[in-house]
């Protein structure tokens, strides 16, 4: 169960992953000693399952973004064709659909040939299927999760 300085804790580092523990201390009037426990204990315990630094794709050549829907030929439940396209490096995220499609996946490519090249592969995997909502501007991305101070807040 996370308590209220835990809360404050992920809140913080999802704002800055890299805060020393001494700020993180300082902000929220703990010893950096208690600070370090909590983190290790978080991450021990998956709450905290990794950190990462945000790359604008732009600056990797990668300016262009969409969300694709896939349906596969597999059966109903099965996530075994959702496993290889997570292994392509242009895809950022699967996820395993309820709806009409079987998975929704965002990918940052370069230019419309190179996807083109990705949903040939994509074939090859066993996608029977797909439609690209390409994006034309982003306005919020983020992985934060919100950490409210009580559950009962939203």
């Amino acid at each position: 169960m996370l308590d209220k300085t835990d809360k404050a804790i992920l809140r913080l580092l999802q704002q800055n992953a890299r805060m020393p523990n001494a700020e993180i201390a300082r902000k929220i009037k703990l010893a950096p000693s208690a600070v370090l426990k909590r983190i290790q204990r978080m991450e021990q315990e998956k709450i905290i399952t990794g950190y990462e630094a945000k790359i604008d794709p732009r600056a990797l050549g990668l300016g262009m973004g969409s969300f694709i829907k896939i349906h596969a030929d597999e059966k109903l439940g099965e996530v075994t064709v959702g496993k290889k396209i997570a292994a392509l490096p242009e895809v950022q995220e699967v996820h395993f659909m309820a709806g009409d499609f079987y998975y929704l996946i965002k990918v940052r490519e370069k230019d419309p040939e190179a996807h083109v090249s990705l949903v040939r592969k994509l074939g090859r995997l066993g996608v029977r299927d797909c439609q690209t909502l390409l994006i034309l501007q982003t306005v919020k991305d983020t992985s934060a999760i919100p950490v409210y101070e009580k559950d009962a807040e939203k």
